[in-house]
């Protein structure tokens, strides 16, 4: 049996790829990447995988990384080669864009097609190679996502590729940095859900139509509210279940980090009710600004003027870290900002030593 590593952009196509592989492997691990120095650390993090795998005995016919919808730099197809081949994985890259195009004439597996959207390519590569979808049920969706993907504004999928297209990109209700598991299920639904509605009367409009609905069934578990509640709810849950990654202190008093996971108050202010022996909530963003909620557990306002020169309520406040290290692995992020909590907070009780 094959383990599948499969690392794929975070746009429609790059998810489409994996919408497809998920129905085509028993054995696989998902993993996304914008362009950039993202897609050396996600290959990093199978490497490491497959390492742990390894030692833990898990002894499949054949490791697979495969690579779609993303193009790799020579110097970057050179070190992946190396690493696969140093923890005996077979490699595989699924392309369509043309900055690709010296690695694709310098390695066997690299595989570049500019004429197909990378779902399109891994569709046909899987019937190739794992006999997939003999009967064409998933063509529709194929279809739409390739239409959209290199732009074929007179294929009759068009329009709908443009509501899926907006879809995904939309799809921010969970953080993919905090939770990139929930993150890409929570998009993979969202493409089940458009390939059942692909060849139904005026598809747009009726995805469109149905999109919010769709969306809050993913995130309700027994009784119905407000997208925004059960958002929160669900986060909620997930925050509860890993606050042990992510906790972080201010002096004697502890609280939970997250990063860019939105509606702070309710978010905040929920795991607060969950988890009475936290004191505060503290989420942070890509430029460094962070918001700070309490229940009457610290005063914020205080934390948030010696921390970040910001202030607000005693229990609701924020303000901006100075010289804010940004990265897309969350442990760093929270390595970063447990840093600056502990110099700021040993500068503080200096100056009132002093």
């Amino acid at each position: 049996m094959t383990h599948l590593y499969h690392l794929s952009h975070i746009d429609l196509d790059g998810y489409g790829c994996q919408y497809l592989t998920q129905k085509a492997y028993e054995q696989i691990r998902c993993y996304n990447a914008n362009y950039g120095p993202e897609v050396t650390a996600r290959l990093q993090e199978i490497i490491d995988q497959i390492k742990r795998d390894r030692y833990l005995g898990k002894d499949p016919d054949e490791r697979l990384i495969l690579i779609t919808d993303l193009n790799l730099t020579t110097k970057e197809a050179n070190w992946i080669e190396k690493e696969a081949m140093g923890v005996g994985a077979k490699l595989q890259l699924l392309d369509h864009h043309a900055t690709g195009e010296k690695a694709a004439e310098r390695f066997a597996w690299y595989y570049l097609d500019t004429t197909r959207s990378a779902t399109r390519i891994t569709y046909d590569w899987l019937r190739e190679h794992r006999g997939f979808d003999p009967d064409g049920v998933y063509l529709p969706i194929v279809e739409t996502i390739n239409a959209i993907d290199i732009w074929l504004s007179d294929d009759p999928r068009f329009e709908y590729g443009k509501v899926g297209l907006g879809m995904i990109s939309g799809a921010r209700e969970i953080n993919r940095v905090l939770f990139p598991d929930e993150d890409r299920a929570f998009k993979l639904s969202l493409i089940e859900a458009a390939h059942r509605r692909a060849d139904a009367p005026d598809a747009p409009i009726l995805l469109d139509d149905d999109l919010h609905g769709v969306k809050k069934s993913f995130f309700r578990e027994e009784r119905n509210d407000t997208k925004d509640n059960l958002v929160a709810d669900y986060i909620t849950r997930l925050l509860t279940r890993d606050k042990g990654r992510m906790t972080i202190h201010y002096g004697d008093a502890k609280g939970i980090l997250t990063y860019q996971a939105g509606n702070t108050s309710l978010i905040g202010n929920a795991f607060l009710q969950a988890n009475p022996d936290y004191a505060f909530y503290m989420d942070v963003n890509s430029r460094g600004n962070f918001s700070l909620r309490s229940a009457d557990r610290i005063d914020v306002a205080q934390m948030a003027a010696q921390i970040g020169n910001g202030g607000g309520h005693p229990n609701a406040a924020g303000g901006k870290i100075k010289d804010y290290k940004d990265s897309f692995v969350y442990s760093e992020i929270k390595a970063f900002i447990q840093n600056y909590l502990d110099e700021r907070r040993g500068g503080e009780s200096e100056e009132e030593a002093k």
